[in-house]
């Protein structure tokens, strides 16, 4: 059996792998990429919106299909809650493929090697390093390494293969890319309602030239029997909404998991997991890329000094992402529990009385001052502070908060 040795070996080449050997390759380790398919960015499983602030990180503009000024988010009974102003970006639309892509080809570019239709079949851990069976292009061949990241997505081959739990939550997402639909430009819409998303909310994408992306997310439990495919249905068939699906045009469909909670055990002895491996998606909108980069940066020097020394015990890796991580954590603990307060665990009355409540001018005003997507909890605190309605959910929120 051919063998090779790298420093570190990254399965599964999406943004977050690719952003994670572009880091480790600039600072002068030796990286593999391992992805198991025949091209990078397929197959497409994601709304495709990134942050200004994860965009910034890899300057990937040129993959922007459309860019957002703000959401139309509209109530179990249609009251519009408008978020956002005009002419003021909010987030990017972009082509997943392309982007994907260019985040790889980055990390190449910096020194990293890519294997594609290449799959991880069995890995030992010693002490001495990391040893990897790896079938590429139908052939085993063998892959030595000081340090093993599993950045392969949410049903991780990695974490399942070293028994390293499960993500909190995972959601079921469905998409179709559609032609057809008049929808505001700039603008994305949101649909909320037990019978459309129980628990979440659909969604509306323009996603450039003529298209939009229609789609919904939710859990197994909320759907209770039901399939995520018969509440899309339910969408474009709504009494109050069925006029704007009327004319669209399914193009293409996707349907995926969105894994949100940080696993309990994200490291072991040489190896870590990475974004929706280690379920970094955000329990409010199911966005993973922005905490899937920030997760690897907020570590990175101690851990490529740990690399270099090889250093990498369970132990050490422990030490090494414990605070930072933790903190990650905590923030998507409590995203979680005031998401669950102000709106999962509503029934659709009490989301009407939550929108009517939203759709007011001065909590509007203090939903654009303070909403930030990427930092949902200083947006949920100020509503139950300073929005009169909310404050009798105050003491729930706060007991939420501190079991969270």
């Amino acid at each position: 059996m051919d063998t090779y040795q790298y420093d570190v070996v990254i399965v599964g080449a999406g943004p977050i792998g690719g952003r994670a050997a572009e880091l480790l390759a600039d600072a002068g380790l030796s990286v593999l990429m391992l992805e198991e398919h025949t091209e990078i960015g397929r197959p497409f499983q994601c709304a495709g919106l990134v942050t200004p602030s994860a965009m910034k990180v890899v300057k990937a503009y040129d993959t922007v299909l459309e860019e957002v000024d703000g959401a139309l988010i509209h109530g179990p009974s249609g009251t519009l809650v408008p978020v956002g102003t005009e002419g003021v970006l909010r987030t990017y639309v972009v082509c997943r493929k392309r982007f994907d892509q260019f985040v790889v080809q980055k990390g190449m570019e910096a020194g990293a090697h890519l294997w594609l239709n290449s799959t991880p079949v069995e890995a030992t851990v010693e002490d001495e390093g990391a040893s990897v069976v790896v079938k590429k292009d139908g052939k085993e061949v063998n892959i030595t390494c000081k340090l093993l990241i599993g950045a392969d997505g949410a049903h991780s081959w990695t974490r399942r293969y070293f028994k390293m739990g499960r993500p909190k939550e995972l959601m079921i997402g469905f998409q179709t890319e559609v032609v057809g639909y008049q929808g505001r430009d700039r603008w994305l819409e949101m649909y909320s309602g037990d019978n459309i998303a129980p628990g979440f909310f659909a969604w509306v994408i323009p996603s450039g030239f003529g298209t939009h992306r229609i789609g919904l997310w939710s859990t197994a439990e909320r759907l209770d029997g039901r399939s995520i495919e018969s509440c899309y249905q339910d969408l474009l068939d709504h009494d109050l909404w069925k006029d704007r699906f009327s004319d669209i045009q399914e193009i293409a469909r996707y349907c995926g998991p969105v894994p949100s909670g940080m696993i309990k055990k994200t490291v072991k002895q040489r190896v870590m997991l990475l974004g929706d491996a280690a379920g970094m998606a955000k329990p409010t909108t199911g966005g993973g890329i922005g905490p899937g980069f920030h997760q690897i940066q907020c570590i990175l020097t101690p851990l490529v000094d740990a690399i270099k020394k090889d250093q990498l015990s369970e132990a050490t890796l422990r030490a090494i992402t414990k605070k930072p991580w933790a903190a990650m954590k905590k923030e998507q603990d409590r995203a979680r529990a005031l998401r669950n307060l102000l709106v999962s665990d509503c029934s659709d009355e009490k989301l009407d009385q939550h929108f009517v409540n939203f759709a007011h001018p001065d909590t509007l005003q203090l939903i654009n001052e303070v909403g930030d997507i990427e930092k949902p909890v200083p947006l949920g605190m100020a509503l139950l502070r300073n929005v009169p309605a909310f404050r009798p959910l105050a003491v729930k929120a706060g007991i939420r908060l501190l079991l969270s």
